[in-house]
């Protein structure tokens, strides 16, 4: 079983640039991307649906009353994680914003298992996995330099760096306290991604009406959807494979290493997006210096995992 989560966590994490590609197609098309992303959970929630349903684990939504509140809310880790994306691309640039996501997410993992926070098994800090955590932060070093430089970790924008490092924070917490939610509704995977992607939609949907009542995004245009390819819509399917690999994951091979691969999938996946332009996103060249991140981000999970 240990075995099989290590090449899904890998696929996985290449989903999410498939899921990138797709929720730009779908944010064209409407002219929102708050509107976008609430589609693509939208879109997610009534696939675990579905999927509850032809499994027959649909009716463990029984046992929601019985659950611990907060262990209901780790779909709104998603919410924050979309959010700043919108906010911090524009900012700090997407390679900058992704590897510091990264960071953040490899920095709560390790003390999710150092610790046994949320329910995750302690494991202590262990030398291994700190030295593995560390040399996969060296590894999204050099990418980040590698693709962008350094002009977007100026000091003043210290305050989006932050944000940028909580967001990434926020999905293995996510998906540990999706951990939890399984134990209380009999482990049944694809009911709590419903209710996690549930819980994110209805957490983007009122994100969208907000800024909307501001003023501060222009009105969707849901017609739009028309003009778009047939895979725009795959960010939903994408997303909720991500979100229960992860938390199926993390009681299994620990969180460091779910997010690790996951990560490492998610890099490799990359790599060929913007070399090759795919899903209609630019072409950019890919340096010596990010592919060798890459290369030691890897190295880096594997020394988590044999840890």
């Amino acid at each position: 079983m240990e075995t099989l989560f290590v090449p899904l966590s890998l696929f996985a994490g290449g989903l999410l640039a498939v899921q990138a590609g797709a929720n730009a197609q779908l944010s064209k098309a409407v002219g929102s991307p708050f509107a976008a992303t609430t589609l693509q959970l939208t879109v997610g929630t009534a696939l675990l649906l579905l999927i509850a349903l032809f499994t027959g684990t649909l009716a463990a939504l029984g046992a929601v009353p019985r659950a611990e509140w907060w262990h209901l809310v780790g779909g709104t880790a998603s919410a924050i994680y979309v959010v700043s994306t919108i906010l911090l691309f524009p900012r700090l640039g997407a390679v900058v914003s992704v590897g510091l996501f990264i960071a953040g997410q490899m920095l709560a993992s390790l003390a999710l298992d150092s610790f046994g926070l949320l329910g995750v098994m302690r494991t202590g800090l262990q030398a291994g996995a700190a030295i593995g955590t560390l040399v996969v932060l060296a590894g999204v070093a050099m990418i980040v330099f590698g693709q962008s430089g350094k002009d977007n970790l100026k000091a003043d924008k210290l305050g989006w760096i932050a944000l940028a490092l909580i967001a990434g924070a926020v999905l293995p917490v996510q998906g540990a306290v999706n951990a939890l939610l399984r134990h209380d509704l009999g482990g049944a995977p694809f009911a709590v991604g419903a209710i996690s992607f549930f819980v994110a939609t209805l957490a983007m949907a009122a994100v969208m009406l907000m800024v909307l009542a501001l003023r501060k995004t222009p009105s969707p245009n849901i017609a739009g959807v028309q003009t778009m390819p047939w895979w725009g819509w795959l960010g939903g399917v994408a997303g909720a494979t991500y979100v229960t690999t992860v938390f199926t994951a993390i009681p299994v091979i620990g969180a460091a290493a779910a997010v690790g691969f996951t990560v490492a999938g998610q890099q490799i996946v990359s790599i060929f997006v913007d070399r090759y332009g795919w899903f209609r996103l630019p072409q950019r060249p890919v340096s010596r210096l990010r592919l060798a991140g890459v290369v030691l981000l890897l190295a880096g999970v594997a020394v988590i995992k044999l840890a």
